[in-house]
């Protein structure tokens, strides 16, 4: 019981400093004061559903100003937001209410359709709220946002009053498997995010110690989705502080805006994910030199995916002041490593300095020794979450009690060097065995994205008779060159071992991914099966090419 709880932390801002912007999106700006009032007001809609505390409230929204207010307000009366990808199907929504049971849904009206096919068997939901974007108009069944979050209302208390044991329940896992959501105590995430401002968050609640460090907060550009982790997580930092959360209008990312916002309004920090994101950014900045004035950016960080050091290294160039903060952390445990990088100072791809909490377990459950080449899993203790909201199995499995410590044992594989730091090479799920040797996706893709002629690339295990499976790279070539399957092999085999090369090459128009960031593997193994089995590579209006399996491209 007790604990920091985040409705009180963002009162306790909108009390001491009402003028300051909470939220931007384009031109339009929101005062902590004005993030408030509009909270209360979908709090008190949420209440006068006959709510019961802990009741689930989900957000299936884009990234606007609605979706932060929303989460606010289900702080406020001790519901539990529920982070909703806005790229699933109704299949997948259909899974993932039916886990959650949410008691009420805030949505776009661009989503509308969706919600349609999958409103009638979701008996849980006792009301819908439409966020208006000009697609459609409000359904009958449906509440417009507007309305509720204008109408005034007194601050919202549940009658069950608020703590830090309530629940903040991350849905993650949907592009590897069915979602799971991560049952995070709100207590736990204000402590271990991360301090972006003057105040730490201890493990005894002092809203007046918080009050008195108030004053100009930074200014964050979230350029992710805020319904995944990275985003959703670091806003929550950055709102506790007094700091403000922008997001982009475009609902594709587009560096361009992104570049024109920090220019405009003098952003702080942006928050992206990995190379998916930098690589668009560090492409703008080289066309367009001095186009941008980048002096009031102190900060990147990224999480969630591989950020390479060749695109570090250009965005340094172009603003050498700036860091670089690449965290490791997932759903399941926030951040586990960082790395900084600036000028002077680059750190390896996917290199790591690990927190006190982290540790690399071996197959006898033991910690790698630093300095061996064994490969463990990556685990963490300390402040975790309490498991996956209802799946005991999964939780079971993920969250284990080692020597009398109980940490979440994650998919990611890492060796530990001699000074401690650890080195990710990928998911275990990701790994490929080819001939008894054992290839890591991750880091085939990082060194064919140093190729010249490549955009981007995911790399995967397709079957063969002789080694069981052979590394298969599904490449996004730069405009109008087409890499040989020879060269970008010879061009691995500088750097790996030569078993790690691929052997199968399929050029796609795009990589597929997440809004995230992160690959979409399912997408990658099933282009790779279809192109492989058909013989072709390509689509649409690009030539149609034979899959490349001897070096030589073959256009038909």
């Amino acid at each position: 019981m007790g604990g920091w709880e985040f409705a009180t932390i963002y009162e306790t801002v909108a009390d001491h400093v009402p003028e300051a912007i909470a939220q931007r999106q384009g031109a339009h700006a929101t005062s902590f004061r004005d993030f408030d009032r509009r909270a209360d007001g979908v709090a008190a809609w949420l209440l006068s559903l006959g709510v019961a505390e802990q009741d689930r409230f989900a957000q299936f929204l884009f990234n606007g100003p609605e979706y932060l207010e929303s989460v606010f307000a289900a702080y406020k009366v001790g519901l539990v937001p529920v982070n909703t990808n806005y790229r699933y199907g109704a299949d997948e929504i259909g899974y993932l209410w039916d886990n959650a049971e949410p008691a009420a849904v805030v949505f776009h009206g661009s989503l509308t359709p969706v919600v349609e096919t999958v409103r009638h068997r979701l008996a849980s939901v006792r009301g819908w709220l439409f966020v208006d974007d000009a697609a459609t108009d409000c359904p009958d069944w449906a509440t417009p946002y507007e309305t509720v979050a204008t109408t005034p209302a007194p601050r919202q208390r549940a009658p069950w009053g608020r703590d830090g044991d309530q629940l903040c329940l991350l849905y993650t896992g949907g592009t590897t498997g069915l979602p799971k959501g991560v049952m995070w105590r709100q207590d736990d995430v204000a402590v271990v995010m991360p301090s972006l401002g003057p105040f730490s968050f201890g493990s005894e609640p002092d809203y007046d110690a918080l009050a008195s460090t108030l004053g100009s907060g930074q200014q964050l550009l979230a350029a992710c989705p805020l319904m995944h982790g990275t985003a959703l997580f670091t806003s929550h930092a950055v709102l506790a502080q007094g700091g403000s959360v922008a997001t982009l209008a475009s609902r594709r990312f587009d560096a361009l805006e992104l570049l024109d916002d920090v220019a405009r309004h003098r952003v702080a920090a942006v928050i992206l994910v990995g190379d998916a994101f930098a690589r668009p950014i560090l492409e703008a900045l080289e066309a367009s030199p001095g186009r941008w004035d980048l002096s009031s950016l102190t900060a990147i960080g990224s999480s969630g995916a591989m950020w390479s050091e060749p695109v570090k290294l250009g965005l340094l160039a172009h603003h050498p002041t700036m860091l670089l903060l690449d965290s490791y952390g997932s759903s399941e445990a926030l951040p586990i490593a960082t790395s900084i990088s600036g000028v002077g100072a680059i750190a390896s791809t996917a290199t790591f300095a690990p927190s006190e909490a982290a540790l690399v377990l071996g197959d006898d459950g033991r910690a790698v020794a630093p300095g061996s080449t064994q490969v463990g899993v990556v685990a963490v203790g300390g402040r975790v979450p309490l498991g996956y909201f209802r799946d005991d199995a999964r939780s079971a499995a993920t969250f284990r009690v080692i020597d009398g410590r109980r940490v979440v044992v994650l998919g990611d594989l890492a060796t530990v060097a001699a000074d401690g730091t650890i080195t990710l090479l990928g998911r275990g799920s990701s790994c490929i065995n080819t001939g008894g040797e054992k290839v890591y996706a991750e880091e085939v893709e990082e060194v064919l994205k140093t190729h010249a002629d490549v955009v981007d690339a995911v790399v995967v295990g397709s079957a063969d008779e002789r080694w069981g499976e052979v590394v298969t790279a599904l490449v996004q070539a730069r405009p109008g060159t087409a890499p040989r399957l020879d060269e970008l092999a010879g061009h691995v085999k500088g750097q790996l071992a030569s078993y790690k090369a691929p052997r199968r090459l399929v050029l796609v128009e795009r990589v597929g991914r997440a809004p995230n960031g992160k690959v979409d593997y399912q997408w990658a193994h099933a282009v790779a099966r279809e192109r492989l089995a058909a013989g072709v590579q390509g689509a649409g209006s690009v030539p149609r090419q034979r899959v490349d399996t001897t070096g030589t491209s073959r256009t038909s």
